[in-house]
């Protein structure tokens, strides 16, 4: 959900047609008891209008009024902005529903991605269809209730002093209140059920009788809730870098705690093995030490005014999201330490870390979500005791996570308990997960094909990045053809894994003759959100 990098990829502006009817839609479930969804009544299609981009020439907008409520679906409405790239084979498999993440990533252009990155022959056979959801981007309401939140320089993200800590505390704070002061009447209805509820409106507006779904990161969690309220409405569902179901919310931030600092620590040794290149050392840990003595001269000066130790976080935080990312950022790190020269980090800084207008929704859109969807401690000094005992062991990200989520503790709406996806009344599933993600780390994706009873697990072996297919590994997009062709999936002999894929090579630095990474690989990853 920032701003991503302009030297990688650009995403394309896209505006939403008009209005539709409004399906009549099941009141929300609780998450320990989710009754069957009642009929739906008929909709009129969207009024599809060209929205077509330089690299989506077929590309198609329209927007479709949904129930704030879906308790009371005669009551207020919201509007939801779709997209659509539609099928030209005369075999026609239905909608296929795209997700990015999040919560408050922007599905509008994922839809010109997917339909472009699968096979032709694939994608003819699929409305592939793309939104954002309720709270995002072109949708209506669009949150936003902190502007600036994010501008630079922010207090230093570890606390170790007590000023520093109010410092920090009296902004999540803030930013809660303002969340609670604009958008009283909206939050209690910004959550993942909603969501799932907007999705079968989706459906029905479309005038299909099951849904395709395909979600990446916190739409694999969305997807998942989705097929709990309407398993007799999924017709194929992929899954890739999947959310641990059981762990909503505040367990999955300390987990990817974890993971984020082992993501960091491999692009440490990675720098380390190319010493030749930036001249950091060949030993990681040395390396590591070196990063660190950065961040603490930049809790001092900040570079250029812009980029303190909270910013430089936020600027090396996307490395564990996606390797393709490493050589422009050990390039920023290189010239700090070797040259005193600020000006890349300053520029990474912008093109990988500084917010932007869609940034604030976005973030508005996750703390609405992730706070609304499961209870959060409301004592700070359970926040304080995780996160110290984290940051013994894992660094890096620990209190910048902290913070990012810090909001939940103060937030003015009452927390849903989590949906048990556990779902044994599903077709075919297929999840997708590599074994080092820090953002999901892979323990969530085994735990959901556990789940999921029929899923299959297609396991990239050593990989590290979040968000796996329709980056140009071959193998993992061959499984992913085969299942939206005709539901063929891998099995397994019992183990965690039904299919096994190695993970495509790390990058090389840019002066290498081999420094391009896969252009699939670099739109995919700016379209994906960040912290979902």
């Amino acid at each position: 959900m920032r701003q991503r990098a302009a030297v990688l990829c650009g995403a394309a502006v896209i505006a939403a047609g008009t209005v539709t009817a409004v399906p009549a839609v099941p009141a929300e479930a609780t998450a320990t008891r989710l009754p069957q969804p009642a009929p739906t009544a008929p909709a009129a299609g969207p009024h599809w209008k060209k929205c077509a981009t330089e690299d989506y020439p077929t590309l198609q907008c329209a927007s479709l009024e949904v129930p704030l409520d879906h308790a009371r679906p005669r009551g207020e409405q919201i509007t939801l902005a779709l997209s659509r790239v539609p099928h030209t084979a005369r075999t026609y498999q239905g909608p296929l529903l795209v997700n990015p993440g999040g919560p408050g990533g922007s599905g509008l252009t994922l839809a010109g991605f997917v339909a472009s990155s699968l096979p032709a022959k694939v994608a003819a056979q699929y409305d592939v269809i793309g939104f954002d959801p309720r709270g995002v981007g072109r949708s209506s309401p669009a949150l936003d209730c902190r502007p600036g939140h994010f501008a630079p320089v922010r207090p230093d993200s570890v606390p170790d002093t007590p000023d520093v800590e109010r410092a920090n505390l009296a902004r999540a704070e803030s930013f809660a209140d303002a969340c609670g002061d604009k958008y009283a009447d909206v939050l209690p209805y910004i959550d993942t059920v909603s969501a799932a509820r907007d999705v079968d409106a989706i459906r029905a507006a479309l005038g299909a009788e099951k849904l395709s779904y395909f979600g990446y990161s916190y739409g694999t969690y969305l997807g998942a809730v989705y097929a709990k309220l309407h398993p007799q409405r999924v017709r194929r569902l992929v899954l890739d870098s999947v959310v641990g179901p059981e762990d909503v919310w505040y367990d999955a931030n300390l987990h990817q705690d974890l993971a984020f600092n082992d993501r960091h620590r491999a692009f440490m040794a990675w720098i380390a093995e190319h010493d030749a290149a930036y001249g950091l050392g060949t030993d990681p840990e040395r390396v590591e030490s070196t990063w660190y003595a950065m961040r603490a001269a930049l809790a001092k000066r900040p570079a250029g005014g812009r980029v303190g130790a909270s910013e430089l976080e936020d600027t090396y935080m996307p490395g564990g999201y996606y390797n393709g990312y490493w050589p422009y950022l050990a390039e920023a790190f290189a010239a700090y330490v070797n040259d005193g020269d600020t000006g890349p980090l300053v520029e990474a800084y912008e093109n990988f870390g500084a917010p932007d207008a869609s940034g604030d929704n976005g973030y508005s859109v996750y703390t609405a979500v992730q706070c609304r969807d499961a209870g959060w401690p409301r004592d700070w000094d359970d926040w304080r005791d995780d996160s110290w005992g984290l940051y013994e062991k894992a660094p890096f990200l620990v209190w910048n996570n902290a913070w990012y989520n810090a909001p939940c503790a103060f937030w003015p709406t009452p927390s849903r308990q989590p949906v048990d996806v556990a779902n044994a009344e599903l077709p075919p599933v297929l999840l997708f997960q590599a074994t080092g993600d820090a953002a999901t780390p892979y323990e969530g994706g085994v735990a959901a094909h556990r789940l999921l009873g029929g899923s299959s697990l297609v396991v990239e072996e050593g990989g590290g990045n979040h968000g796996i297919t329709l980056s140009g590994n071959d193998c993992l997009d061959e499984h992913l053809a085969a299942y939206l062709t005709d539901g063929t999936v891998p099995h397994g002999d019992g183990g965690e894994a039904d299919a096994v894929c190695p993970a495509l090579p790390d990058p090389k630095p840019l002066e290498s003759k081999a420094a391009s990474t896969s252009s699939r690989g670099s739109t995919l990853h700016g379209l994906l959100g960040f912290r979902g």
